[in-house]
C-alpha cells in the first residue's frame, strides 16, 4: 500500500493556476525527487501536502484513508514533517534546543515544571547517532557548517517519528562536502523506513538517493518514473519543455 496517494491535486490563487490534476504517490521507506523549473508548482504541492494550505480541487490519502488538512499541525498529526529551505533555525540556541523548539520536555510538577534539559540533550545526541552525523547536542547552531545544520532540522523532524519527510533544496548553497552529508542523512531517512520527497534542481543528487523522479511543468506533472528508467538528458528535456512527456 501507497503511505502518500495525491489525486488530481489542483491549486489555484485567483486567475492562477499552480497546480492542474497533479497525481503523485510514494511508499515506505521510498524517495521520490520532485523536479521542475522556477513556478512549476513544486513549493505549492510540497505546502499542500504539508497542511499549509488545501487543494482546490483533489484528494489526498494517507494509507488509502482520505485526510484534510486544514493547518501543518494536521499534516503533523498525519505523520507528515517539513524542512524548509531556510531550516527555521534559531542561530542563538544549541543543536538540542533547535531539536525541541517548540515541543520541549519538561520536569516537575506543575507549577514548579522546567525545562528539562538533560533528557532534551540526551534525545538529540541518540537522534543524531541514529542519523551518523557528527553534530553535537551542546554545539551553537550559528557555529555549525551547513550540513550540520541540516542535520538539526532533519533531527527535529525524526521527533514524532514521521512517516513522511518533505525536503526543499536541502543542498542548495552548501559545500560539496556538506552535499555528501546531507544526501547521506536522506539515505538513513530510507533505510529506517521513511518517505522522503526531495524538492531539488541539482540533478546528481536526485539520480544519487531518489528511487524516482517526478517532474512538474507550468503546474502539470509531465513525467513520473523510476531513476533507473530515465536520464538526467531526458529530465532536463521535460523540465525545459523540449521533451513534452515522459
Amino acid at each position: 500500500m501507497s503511505l502518500l496517494d495525491l489525486k488530481g491535486i489542483t491549486k489555484s490563487f485567483g486567475a492562477i493556476h499552480a497546480l492542474n490534476g497533479v497525481d503523485l504517490s510514494i511508499a515506505p521507506g521510498e524517495a521520490v525527487g520532485l523536479m521542475g523549473d522556477n513556478g512549476a508548482g513544486k513549493s505549492t504541492l510540497m505546502k499542500i501536502i504539508a497542511g499549509n494550505f488545501p487543494p482546490t480541487r483533489g484528494q489526498i490519502l494517507i494509507e488509502g484513508e482520505a485526510v484534510l488538512f486544514h493547518k501543518p499541525i494536521d499534516a503533523r498529526n498525519s505523520g507528515i514533517e517539513i524542512v524548509y529551505q531556510d531550516l527555521a533555525l534559531c542561530d542563538n540556541l544549541t543543536a538540542a534546543a533547535n531539536v525541541f523548539l517548540g515541543r520541549e520536555e519538561r520536569t516537575g510538577i506543575w507549577p514548579f515544571r522546567k525545562l528539562d534539559h538533560a533528557a532534551m540533550t540526551k534525545r538529540a545526541g541518540e537522534l543524531f547517532a541514529e542519523l551518523k552525523s557528527e553534530t553535537r547536542p551542546r554545539d551553537l547552531v550559528r557555529q555549525m557548517s551547513g550540513g550540520q545544520r541540516q542535520a538539526v532540522a532533519i533531527a527535529r523532524t525524526r521527533l514524532s517519528d514521521p512517516k513522511l519527510v518533505l525536503m526543499d533544496e536541502p543542498t542548495a548553497a552548501i559545500s560539496v562536502r556538506q552535499v555528501a552529508e546531507v544526501l547521506n542523512l536522506i539515505k538513513r531517512l530510507k533505510d529506517t523506513g521513511h518517505a522522503v520527497i526531495l524538492v531539488s534542481h541539482r540533478m546528481p543528487d536526485v539520480f544519487d538517493v531518489c528511487d524516482r523522479v517526478a517532474v512538474l511543468r507550468r503546474g502539470t506533472k509531465v513525467a513520473d518514473k523510476p531513476i533507473t528508467q530515465t536520464t538526467p538528458e531526458e529530465v532536463t528535456g521535460l523540465i525545459i519543455g523540449a521533451i513534452e512527456a515522459a
